[in-house]
């Protein structure tokens, strides 16, 4: 079922060009900047499985191969930690 409907919401999430776009807001001299992209499809899982808690989210990623699938991470990428994925979102 999650993997389903994750597709069906992929057809529909363009977001390639989203960290180019935001590229000029980034500092270039301080830490890496969170990938945007991958951020926008965390809060998407959040949502709309009903994860209200960004541990908890952190906890799924690595879990559940449907969310690294649809966060484009595959089995090797590193999930973020929750106290940097998606701080301020107010799941």
């Amino acid at each position: 079922m999650r993997i389903g409907l994750l597709r069906a919401i992929d057809r529909f999430v363009d977001l390639g060009g989203l960290q180019e776009h935001l590229r000029p807001y980034y500092s270039e001299t301080e830490r890496p900047s969170i990938d945007p992209e991958l951020m926008i499809r965390m809060l998407i899982i959040g949502y709309r499985m009903g994860i209200r808690s960004e541990r908890r989210l952190c906890e799924e990623m690595h879990l559940t191969f449907a969310y690294r699938w649809f966060c484009r991470l595959g089995l090797a990428g590193a999930v973020l930690d929750h106290s940097s994925s998606v701080v301020g979102a107010n799941l």
